[in-house]
């Protein structure tokens, strides 16, 4: 198949010499690399704050546990375990704050090296990622978090003359490294119908393949979900059954793309055997 004059000046603008590459690599490194460190220094600055953010969910559950929610409690049993927690959860924070602005250099490295239809197609996906990422750690916030706490709440004993009480004094550090690893996975997760599209356009996998899948997705999906959670089933079915539901929704997407690029396949054939009937009288007529 030749390539057109249109791909060729394509080609020609994309290719640069190594150290046109790495000088633009460097200066995307640096606004990633500043970006982040910005959104860490006003993370940390409000960590507090934040923190008592991430612990409405676990006032939510307490509330459902029947309990006063205005005497919730962690503890810390280290002198730097606080401070730490604090950097923790800036990192955290500045990491998802500074994500859009790490993606957009990312696509502005690669972009000179794509064609423009293929420009087009990875911009979709650049939007979709972060939105479904925040609407994980938006179930997880608001519906997971209180859930798994309010299962943990309830295992609390009471005192009485025949056993002795037990109440749940979470760690600040424990607390926040179980909602992080709950939000990263859900964020994780959710990325399942933006990967498996771009795998679909590039023709790595099909529709038909997926749906054949399906029972062994669903075995992964439990799997997946008993080593990404904390070890209560609470939290394991909730994350399994959203990542069932993403499964069905990458099908349906892989067959809207798979539509599209057919679409675009009959086009593009008219158009060349229409191109081919506009010069056979040229040629006719030159003989």
């Amino acid at each position: 198949m030749s390539v057109s004059d249109k791909e060729k000046d394509e080609i020609e603008k994309s290719s640069a010499p190594l150290m046109e590459h790495l000088i633009e690599l460097r200066r995307r490194l640096i606004w990633s690399l500043g970006g982040f460190f910005v959104a860490f220094l006003v993370c940390f600055f409000f960590a507090k704050k934040l923190f008592n953010l991430l612990v409405v969910p676990f006032k939510w559950a307490t509330k459902w546990a029947g309990l006063d929610p205005h005497k919730v409690e962690l503890i810390y049993t280290a002198p730097q375990e606080f401070f730490f927690t604090q950097v923790k959860l800036a990192m955290f924070g500045g990491m998802v704050i500074a994500f859009p602005l790490i993606a957009t250099q990312i696509y502005k490295f690669i972009a000179p090296g794509l064609y423009k239809n293929e420009r087009n197609a990875f911009l979709p996906f650049l939007i979709a990622s972060p939105v479904l990422f925040l609407m994980g750690a938006s179930l997880v916030y608001f519906f997971f978090t209180p859930m798994v706490m309010w299962f943990f709440l309830a295992m609390q004993q009471a005192g009485t003359d025949d056993q002795v009480q037990i109440s749940l004094l979470p760690k600040v550090s424990e607390y926040l490294s179980l909602i992080m690893t709950l939000i990263f996975s859900f964020g994780l997760v959710f990325q399942l119908p933006v990967v498996t599209s771009l795998m679909t356009r590039v023709g790595m996998l099909s529709s038909k393949a997926l749906a054949e899948k399906r029972k062994w997705a669903i075995v992964i999906a439990f799997v997946v979900a008993a080593v990404l959670t904390p070890p209560d089933p609470m939290s394991q079915i909730g994350l399994a059954i959203p990542t069932i539901l993403l499964y069905e929704v990458s099908i349906w997407a892989a067959r809207l793309i798979e539509r599209d690029q057919e679409k675009q396949r009959v086009a593009r054939e008219k158009q060349e055997a229409a191109e081919e009937v506009a010069e056979k009288p040229a040629d006719v007529s030159s003989t």
